[in-house]
């Protein structure tokens, strides 16, 4: 655990640790990679160096040809991302014994920071600039998956196979799920009746692409400043990325599109606060040390509004 300046609270880091929000998809896009120390380095490996088909044949008195296995070492950091709350004394002392104020602080400020990351994650993964030029286009008119019209079962099967990796994830916002699983065609080829209208599950269009899993990003943001009428949006659009993800993300040589190095656990801490109303108060403090990054972007697709 990391070191902190005021006395950490086991309690309430159990709080920190164990908050999550199911609607919440980071950590299925960006899995977790644990580094033991805050300064983290990996290696990045060329394209050339794991596909360059080498001559092997070898004479019986002749040197086999050399190989060696070239990788650019990334160094970076994790990052603190954390927030400070408080609750009055009077607070605690009033509060009937299945409330536990305090807790319900953390809890808060935790959710407040899974939706900072969602939105960071977000920015990774639905920005056309994540993604190598040939592995993106942007879809227009006719052409996006909004269209019923449009051969989204072609174009996207297409896509699978263009990266190095092919995608094991496609990853929508809510608002393109909800068009693009009542599509008549993907409607028809999952059920197969002769259907037109309806519905299909996560599961069944995960089958049909032969992909392991299709993710949806729900969470809204309200993206307004402090002050101002909110302003509730979509923090994952109308786009659809698909992308690799590696059985261990976290195993050593590992070919993944991206992932989260964390350093620590997420962790909680209280001190007094005798500034806070009459009887002075108790303010905490929670968060985690984190850091997003793409690691292997030629694992991946992107399709620029695909819904429109």
């Amino acid at each position: 655990m990391a070191l902190s300046a005021y006395p950490i609270d086991p309690a309430l880091t159990a709080i920190a640790i164990a908050y999550r929000n199911p609607g919440y998809i980071a950590d299925l896009v960006l899995p977790r990679i644990r580094v033991g120390k805050q300064a983290f380095k990996f290696l990045q490996y060329a394209a050339e160096t794991q596909f360059t088909v080498a001559d092997t044949l070898v004479g019986r008195r002749s040197r086999p040809n050399q190989v060696t296995l070239d990788a650019t070492e990334i160094s970076d950091a994790t990052e603190d991302h954390a927030l400070d709350g408080g609750v009055p004394r009077s607070d605690i002392e009033n509060a009937d014994e299945r409330y536990d104020p305090l807790g319900d602080e953390v809890a808060f400020i935790m959710e407040l920071i899974a939706l900072r990351r969602e939105m960071r994650v977000a920015g990774i993964v639905f920005n056309p600039a994540t993604y190598d030029a040939g592995l993106r286009v942007t879809l227009a008119g006719a052409d996006r998956f909004s269209d019923p019209a449009s051969d989204a079962i072609g174009v996207i099967n297409k896509a699978l196979d263009v990266p190095l990796m092919r995608p094991n994830q496609m990853i929508f916002g809510q608002g393109g799920w909800t068009a693009f699983r009542s599509r008549p065609d993907i409607v028809e080829a999952v059920l197969g009746t002769g259907a037109k209208k309806g519905v299909v599950k996560r599961e069944a269009v995960a089958e049909l692409f032969e992909v392991d899993e299709v993710i949806v990003g729900q969470a809204r943001g309200n993206t307004a400043k402090k002050g101002q009428p909110a302003a509730l949006a979509r923090l994952w659009g109308g786009h659809l990325a698909l992308t690799y993800k590696a059985p261990v993300p976290q195993a050593k040589g590992a070919v993944t599109f991206g992932g989260t190095f964390q350093w620590g656990e997420s962790e909680a801490s209280q001190w007094e606060d005798k500034n806070m109303g009459m009887r002075g108060g108790v303010a905490c403090r929670a968060g985690e040390s984190v850091k997003e990054r793409v690691i292997a972007g030629q694992a991946a697709f992107f399709f620029e509004n695909a819904f429109g």
